[in-house]
């Protein structure tokens, strides 16, 4: 029995972290990981703000989905225009923009856990999103040439920077339900020992784990664009710095300079935009208002 689109992962997702050693390496003073930013405009001036607030230079880096609720044509020639003037990999939802057909839905390889209705939901959130990418020919040429994987050092911490997981750009290795299984550690200290790499930054899962292996560490940043934690307006990224976060950016444990820092964006523009879009009824909204309002305390 075929699976359902939107469960499959596409052969050409498939880099295996021996990739990830082969990278050229890029320095950086202090790096922001921010994936899943899901076209959150006001998140995004929320990030930018506490970039500015660091000491020395930061390099921002989107390791995907950056676009998803943003279908409005102003909201994603805005999202793209400043994002790509950053460093980016490509997530599942910009490698799905501009492939001709369907046959892999979202691109998301959703795991059989994962209810029917929400992959068929994402699997229409994704078509009307790649409509109005089609109205922008130059945006798309530029995700086109996007990487799906990237390399970074922060003193003498190495780097990897992934959308899924060590293997696959849509992979869920870095899920928090799999890393809790008896077997996770032994891949997952391979995973550290084949790409060379001291840190992974990743997200896809829309879930955060912060996960010490020896003195590595998995940093899944869950959702820069929407909260992660009941109560919590804010998104996460992963930091990772030569310096000390100050008391405002100290958020969870700091291995080898790395550590995950809230995104406390303004919570108010950003359910007004996501409802000009998705109002009540439709598919993100049923996929995904509750965790926008009711997380925060707010009546649906």
């Amino acid at each position: 029995m075929s699976k359902q689109t939107g469960r499959t992962c596409p052969l050409h997702y498939r880099y295996g972290a021996e990739a990830i050693a082969r990278l050229p390496t890029v320095e950086a003073e202090t790096l922001y990981v921010i994936g899943g930013l899901y076209g959150n405009l006001p998140a995004l001036d929320a990030i930018e703000a506490i970039a500015a607030q660091e000491a020395g230079p930061v390099t921002l880096v989107f390791n995907g989905d950056f676009n998803w609720f943003n279908v409005d044509d102003a909201g994603f020639a805005e999202i793209n225009r400043r994002v790509l003037a950053h460093h980016a990999i490509v997530g599942n939802v910009e490698a799905e923009l501009g492939v001709d057909g369907n046959a892999a839905g979202c691109g998301c390889a959703y795991p059989e856990h994962v209810d029917s209705g929400v992959v068929e939901r994402s699997n229409r959130i994704h078509a009307r999103l790649k409509a109005t990418a089609a109205r922008h020919p130059e945006i798309l040429a530029a995700l086109a040439e996007l990487p799906m994987i990237a390399r970074y050092r922060v003193a003498d911490c190495r780097v990897g920077i992934v959308h899924g997981d060590a293997d696959s750009l849509a992979g869920w290795r870095f899920d928090p339900g799999t890393l809790d299984r008896e077997n996770a550690s032994g891949w997952l200290q391979n995973a550290f020992e084949h790409a060379m790499v001291d840190v992974f930054a990743s997200t896809h899962t829309c879930t955060p784990v912060l996960k010490r292996i020896g003195d590595c560490l998995l940093s899944n940043n869950g959702a820069a664009g929407m909260p992660n934690q009941g109560g919590r307006q804010s998104g996460l990224l992963t930091r990772i710095s030569r310096h000390p976060p100050s008391q405002a950016l100290l958020g969870g444990e700091v291995v080898r300079g790395a550590h995950v820092i809230l995104i406390h964006y303004n919570h108010a523009a950003w359910k007004d935009c996501f409802l000009a879009n998705w109002p009540a009824g439709s598919d993100a909204w049923l996929s995904y208002f509750e965790r926008i309002a009711s997380w925060s305390g707010e009546p649906q």
